[in-house]
């Protein structure tokens, strides 16, 4: 799998984490008393930002992406759902980079 396509995988993963850890896991210990859900979720959700990072930084320098680029990249793992918006563009690189390959 190339760099690219893994950083959008994991990306993908981790925006899903942090939705459910923002979403799901921190409604549940502070209105279900269940503190538990965010030890779990927050466990995974910060291996999967740690394992975000690094993709990021393998994908930014393979792709030779700006500064700027790879700032946002780093920005969209901050914001729940960003990660998602993101993708959009990770989207439209990949295909650009299939039709030049063809």
């Amino acid at each position: 799998m190339k760099p690219l396509e893994q950083f959008r995988v994991v990306a993908l993963a981790e925006g899903v984490s942090y939705v459910v850890l923002v979403f799901v896991a921190m409604p549940l210990k502070y209105f279900a008393d269940a503190p538990l859900a965010v030890r779990i979720v927050g466990a995974l959700h910060g291996a999967l930002f740690v394992l975000f990072v690094v993709t990021l930084l393998r994908a930014a320098s393979d792709r030779r992406w700006p500064l700027l680029r790879w700032a946002v990249a780093f920005a969209s793992s901050l914001v729940p759902f960003g990660t998602f918006v993101f993708d959009r563009s990770l989207r439209k690189e990949m295909a650009v980079g299939a039709r030049e390959v063809a």
